[in-house]
C-alpha cells in the first residue's frame, strides 16, 4: 500500500481476491485493470504478466486444473476482452472454475473507443458475464463469483467499470465471509442397493469387459476400484484422453480410447462385449457413441449418468453413484468368474506392439515423429510435468504409457491449437519445483511465440519439444487426401531454435535422437527455459488422420 491511507475501491476489491485464497494471477493490464493489478501484487499475490490476453485465461485453465482451485486471470476492457474469445469456451467445456477480472469501460463519458457491449460477448462462450456498478456491493459480488466458478465449474468474468474503481471507498470496513467458508461440504454419492444389483447381472452376462476411466474417475480417485473391477470381471483398461495415464503401470491398460487410440487398442475395444464408463463424459471423439464398441452394451457410472451425450444415443444402463463408490459396491457384488478374457498373452501383445505400425518413406535430414516421442518416452524423468498441446502433433505425444496422468496434462475439448505455451505457463506456475515439458507443433507454437519473453522475464522452468513438420499437419493431411492444393498449409521448417535465442533462451536444433539422454540430463542440470526443434517429415499422417480422413482414390 502507498503511505495515503484513503482506500479506494479498487484496494477494497484486490482485499477481496486475497480473501478468497487467490495467489496465482495472469495477466496483461489495461486502463479498466492494472490500479487494482498493482494492488494485488503488492498484497502479495504472484503476478504472471503475459503478452496476450488469451494466454492470460489459457494459462489460468491449466493452473486449475493442476492445482485444483480457482484459475484466476485478468485483462482490461473491451479489446482485452475480445481477445478471450477463444481460452472462455476452451475452460467452459472442460470444466474448469475461473475467476477473470476484467474492466468496463467508465460509466461517467458519453463515450470511450473501447466501449463494448460485454455481456453477450461473454455469454456466447458460455462463461458468466456479471457488471458491477454498485461498488458497496463488489465484494459481495467478487465472493459469490468464486462459489459460482466453483459450483458450476465454469468461468465468471466480473465487468467492473474503472472509474468506479478510482473512487474514494465508502462502503463497509469489513469483507463478507469468504466462499471457502460457504462452500458445502458434500460427501460422495453412494449407489442404491437395487441398481448396484442390476449393474451386476449386466456385468455378470458379459464376457469381454472393458473398464473406461474418464477424468471423473481420476477426480474421485477411483484408479484403484476401477484396476479391482477389470481383475475381477478379467476385462481390460481404458482412459479418455484426459484421463490418459490412470493406468500406466497396468499390464492390462489398452491406452486411450477414442481418436486417440492405438491399432491394438481398437482391436480389443470392437472385440468387447460390455463398456462400463466410469466418470467419463461419453465424448464423441472418445467413442462414446459406440463407434469403436458396436457389439457392446455400456454401463455408465457416474453422480450424473446420461443416455444421450453430443447428439448420439449412449448408454442404456445407469448406476447412479460417485465414481470409486460405485465401481466398488459393483465389485463387491460380482461372483468370481471361472474364464477370464485377459491373458498373458495379451499383456505381452499390449507391452510388445507399437501404437502405429504404418511404413512410411522418411526424406533424408528428417526426423519420424513417433521416433522421437519414443526417444522422449525412454529419456525424459518420471517426475517431469507433461504438457501436450494441441493438432495433429498431439496424438503422437499421447503416446507415452509410462506417464502417469497426475505428470502428464491435455486440455482439448475446444480443439483449438495455439495454446500449449499458456498451458505449460500455467503448469509451471502450478509446480514451480518441477521442470515442465511441452510438447507441441510449429504451427501451434508459432500462434504464440511471443510468451518465450515471457518464459524467460519470469524465469519459467520450461522445456518446449516441437514436432517441426514445417505444416500445419491436420491440414496438409486432409488436402492431400482429397488430392486439394496443399499450399496454404505448408510453411516450411522454420528454425525454432533461432527464434528461441532471439528471445534470450536456449534453442537447438535436435537432428540426432542418440543425443537425447546427454541434452535431457544437461537440461536437468541447468534447468531454465529451452526450445527444442525437432524437425519431421510431413508424410507421416497420425492413425486419426488416416482413419477419418482415407485417400481420395481409396474411397472408390
Amino acid at each position: 500500500m502507498t503511505n495515503d491511507t484513503k482506500l479506494h475501491v479498487y484496494d477494497v476489491l484486490a482485499k477481496a481476491f486475497i480473501q478468497e485464497g487467490v495467489h496465482t494471477c495472469f495477466t496483461l493490464m489495461g486502463d479498466a485493470n492494472m490500479n487494482w493489478a498493482a494492488r494485488l501484487a503488492q498484497q502479495g499475490c504472484r503476478m504472471i504478466y503475459v503478452r496476450h490476453e488469451h494466454n492470460a485465461v489459457a494459462a489460468g485453465m491449466a493452473f486449475a486444473r493442476k492445482t485444483g482451485e480457482i484459475g484466476v486471470a485478468t485483462v482490461t476492457c473491451g479489446p482485452g476482452v475480445t481477445q478471450l474469445i477463444t481460452a472462455l469456451p476452451a475452460a467452459v467445456r472442460a470444466h474448469l472454475p475461473m475467476v477473470v477480472f476484467a474492466g468496463e469501460s467508465p460509466l461517467r463519458m458519453g463515450w470511450y473507443n473501447q466501449e463494448l457491449n460485454q455481456g453477450p460477448v461473454i455469454a456466447a462462450t458460455g462463461a458468466a458475464y456479471h457488471q458491477l456498478h454498485l461498488p458497496e456491493r463488489m465484494p459481495v459480488a467478487i465472493r459469490d463469483a468464486f462459489l459460482q466458478a466453483r459450483r458450476e465449474r465454469r468461468p465468471v468474468v466480473l465487468g467492473i467499470p474503472f472509474d468506479l474503481q478510482e473512487r474514494p471507498w465508502t462502503g463497509p470496513e469489513t469483507l463478507p465471509t469468504p466462499s471457502q467458508q460457504l462452500l458445502p461440504r458434500l460427501s460422495p454419492i453412494p449407489p442404491h442397493p437395487d441398481d448396484v444389483a442390476q449393474a451386476a447381472k449386466l456385468v455378470a452376462g458379459a464376457e469381454r469387459v472393458i473398464i473406461f476411466a474418464g477424468l471423473g474417475a481420476v477426480e474421485a480417485k477411483a484408479g484403484p476400484a476401477c484396476r479391482a473391477l477389470a481383475a475381477k470381471t478379467g476385462g481390460l483398461l481404458t482412459t479418455s484422453l484426459p484421463a490418459r495415464g490412470l493406468f500406466h503401470d497396468d499390464i492390462y491398460c489398452i491406452g486411450i480410447s477414442g481418436s486417440f487410440s492405438t491399432e491394438l487398442g481398437l482391436e480389443y475395444l470392437a472385440q468387447a462385449d460390455l463398456v462400463i464408463v466410469v466418470g467419463g463424459s461419453l465424448a464423441y471423439h472418445a467413442g462414446g457413441g459406440g463407434q469403436l464398441w458396436r457389439n457392446a452394451k455400456m454401463l455408465h457410472i457416474d453422480v450424473d449418468p446420461v443416455a444421450v451425450a453430443q447428439g448420439q444415443e449412449v448408454a442404456r444402463n445407469h448406476l447412479r453413484a460417485d465414481a470409486r463408490l460405485g465401481v466398488e459396491a459393483l465389485t463387491a457384488a460380482l461372483p468370481a468368474r471361472a474364464k477370464l478374457w485377459r491373458t498373458e498373452a495379451m499383456a505381452d501383445r499390449i507391452r510388445d506392439t507399437k501404437p502405429d505400425s504404418q511404413a512410411f518413406d522418411i526424406e533424408p535430414g528428417l526426423l519420424d515423429p513417433r521416433l522421437v516421442v519414443e526417444g522422449l518416452e525412454k529419456t525424459l524423468p518420471a517426475d517431469w510435468e507433461m504438457v501436450n498441446s494441441g493438432g495433429h502433433c498431439s496424438w503422437f505425444f499421447g503416446q507415452m504409457p509410462s506417464r502417469p496422468n497426475e505428470r502428464f496434462l491435455t486440455i482439448r475439448e475446444f480443439g483449438a491449437i495455439g495454446n500449449g505455451i499458456s498451458f505449460a505457463m500455467g503448469v509451471a506456475a502450478a509446480r514451480p519445483d518441477k521442470p515442465v515439458v511441452l510438447f507441441d507443433g510449429d504451427g501451434s507454437l508459432i500462434m504464440h511465440i511471443q510468451e518465450l519473453e515471457t518464459i524467460k522475464r519470469h524465469k519459467l522452468n520450461i522445456l518446449i519439444i516441437v514436432i517441426n513438420d514445417g505444416a500445419y499437419g491436420s491440414e496438409v493431411h486432409k488436402l492431400r487426401s482429397e488430392e486439394l492444393p496443399e499450399a496454404g498449409s505448408v510453411f516450411g521448417h522454420n528454425d525454432f531454435g533461432a527464434i528461441a535465442r532471439g528471445f534470450g533462451i536456449e534453442g537447438k536444433t535436435v537432428k540426432n535422437l542418440e543425443d537425447l539422454p546427454k541434452l535431457v540430463k544437461e537440461f536437468g542440470e541447468r534447468g531454465g527455459a529451452a526450445v527444442w526443434d525437432f524437425q519431421v517429415s510431413d508424410k507421416v499422417a497420425s492413425p486419426t488422420i488416416r482413419r477419418a480422413h482415407p485417400a481420395k482414390s481409396a474411397k472408390h
